[in-house]
């Protein structure tokens, strides 16, 4: 999701905090710059965040070098979003009165886009009868208000005064966009009313009560596609296997364990109407034939185990009376284009992407990936290469993708 937020740190122990809020925000795809008033230089330097946001960080309001000593006009107009995180007591009390006098209250007044503030204070100072009155004026005056969480705070004292933690804050901040672009795309969105249905990360086959047969998938593509689907405007039901990611906003979630649980309920979602199908769950081929019902001892040097081979969930929905859009996804570590378009070809999909597992820097466990995507020959869509990004922003062009692919099939049709 390409938007730019403006993040404004102010002087706080917090202020550590929000070194992590860039990296994860940057996660979601967000190009950020920062702004530093002078108490927050006193507890963390503008370097840090130069190196985490890839962008020049913002101190001083009459910058020679910013927009020809303009940088808080620049700076209002460049921003998606301003967020002050941690926003201390003094900055809330300046932002309240309308105060001008220095670059982060300055650029408040001079912006239009909409801005978001996470107070941070000891629990007394946040409690104080000054810090509530000002707190009713930013949010008659339009601001968003993240509230402090409660808890033991670094000067000794226990109560609400703690930022948020960065991932709540960065999963704030994208649900926000998400859900303006979903508005959006329920009238003009490229999947506005399609009913998609994704299978994300791994399965397990059990071979006793304590041991199973799995692979390295986290589920982050899937998940990523989950979301981009529905921020296009689909109708999203996200089939995972067991990962530790939460729900993307706005997405139906089954919980699944074997690969015999997900074809099950893959069917159950194309009987109830799917009209594309997005397989990025890494399935395992193999099953334990008899699972044993208590946990197997050691004993010898060998173990024999015998396996059956599982059923191909792509294979069996292609071949499904109600068949949806179809597409394939192929984790390879060599040959990886020529095993895709084989794989599209034998299991009759619509597209596929692949990608080489391995690569330290994509696929597995990562938050970037790249891929090659092929499309069947009805369609007359030559490969796409996708360069290492983000899964997000990976995920981003593969609706994309999907959405042209679609258009074609309905033309093909008429």
């Amino acid at each position: 999701m390409s938007k730019n937020i403006v993040l404004a740190v102010t002087g706080g122990i917090a202020a550590y905090k929000s070194a992590i809020l860039v990296r994860r925000l940057k996660d979601y795809g967000f190009d950020i710059r920062v702004v530093m008033t002078t108490g927050a230089q006193a507890f963390i330097t503008p370097l840090t965040f130069q190196a985490l946001s890839a962008n020049p960080v913002h101190t001083t309001l009459l910058d020679p070098d910013a927009e020809a000593g303009m940088g808080h006009i620049e700076l209002a107009r460049w921003a998606d979003l301003v967020l002050v995180a941690p926003a201390s007591c003094d900055v809330m009390a300046k932002l309240a009165q309308g105060l001008a006098d220095d670059l982060l209250s300055t650029l408040y007044l001079a912006t239009k886009a909409p801005v978001w503030i996470a107070p941070a204070m000891n629990q007394h100072m946040w409690s104080a009868k000054a810090t509530q009155r000002n707190l009713e004026t930013l949010t008659a005056d339009g601001v968003h208000v993240m509230m402090p969480d409660a808890g033991s705070q670094a000067c000794g004292d226990v109560g609400r005064g703690r930022m948020p933690e960065p991932e709540v804050l960065a999963e704030q901040v994208f649900a926000y966009f998400q859900q303006k672009q979903r508005d959006l795309a329920k009238k003009v969105g490229i999947l506005a009313g399609q009913r998609v249905v994704i299978t994300a990360g791994p399965t397990r086959e059990a071979i006793d009560p304590v041991r199973y047969i799995s692979n390295h998938s986290t589920g982050k593509m899937g998940f990523a596609l989950a979301t981009a689907c529905y921020a296009a405007g689909a109708e999203v039901t996200l089939i995972a296997g067991p990962v530790s990611l939460a729900t993307p906003f706005g997405v139906k979630r089954h919980n699944v364990t074997s690969a015999t649980e997900m074809l099950t309920h893959s069917l159950a979602c194309i009987d109830a109407g799917c009209d594309v199908f997005i397989a990025t769950a890494a399935v395992a081929d193999y099953k334990v034939a008899e699972v044993a019902t208590q946990k197997i001892k050691k004993s010898g040097d060998t173990l024999a185990i015998h396996l059956l081979k599982n059923p191909d969930i792509v294979a069996t929905v292609a071949e499904h009376t109600r068949r949806p859009f179809m597409v394939g996804f192929a984790a390879e570590t060599q040959h990886v284009e020529d095993y895709a378009h084989k794989k599209m070809i034998a299991k009759k999909l619509d597209m596929i992407a692949c990608n080489d597992v391995s690569r330290s820097d994509i696929g597995f466990a990562s938050d970037h990936n790249a891929m090659v995507v092929f499309f069947a020959q009805q369609y007359a869509m030559s490969a796409q290469t996708l360069p290492r990004a983000t899964k997000f922003q990976i995920a981003e062009k593969l609706v994309e993708s999907i959405s042209v692919a679609l258009t074609q099939l309905k033309h093909h049709r008429a």
